[in-house]
Order: structure tokens, then sequence, then C-alpha cells
């Protein structure tokens, strides 16, 4: 029992070195800044990662698709 009190105090006074992304003497919308503007940020990352991908998967799907032909027939 006191390895799991001991663990917890230290889980405890990590937690308070941590730094949160967000503001505590700000209230509303404006506390959680920086974590809107990170989650912005990803999300907009994602997309353009997204749009990546797709445009080369579908660029070398065709571009396969030809050579094959070529080959082929």
């Amino acid at each position: 029992m006191s390895r799991i009190r001991a663990y917890l105090g230290e889980v405890i006074i990590e937690l308070k070195k941590a730094t949160w992304p967000w503001d505590p003497k700000e209230k509303g919308f404006a506390k959680y800044k920086e974590l809107n503007d990170s989650t912005l940020v990803v999300l907009i990352a994602m997309l353009l990662l997204g749009a990546f991908v797709a445009f080369f998967d579908t660029s070398f799907r065709e571009a396969f698709q030809a050579i094959a032909n070529l080959l082929v027939g």
C-alpha cells in the first residue's frame, strides 16, 4: 500500500511541474487560446497532408495504369 501511495505522490509532484496549454488567469474560450491555436495548426496540417497524399495516389495510379496498358496491349 505504501508503494502505491509513494507512486501517487510522485505523480502529483510531476503534474505540478507540468505546463498546461491554457492560462489559468483567463476566462472562457480565451483561457484555451494556445490549445485552440495548436488544434487549428494540427487540423490544417492534416488536411494539407491528406490532399498531398490523395493527389499523388491518384497521379501514380493513373500513371501505372497507363504503363500497364502500354505493356499489355
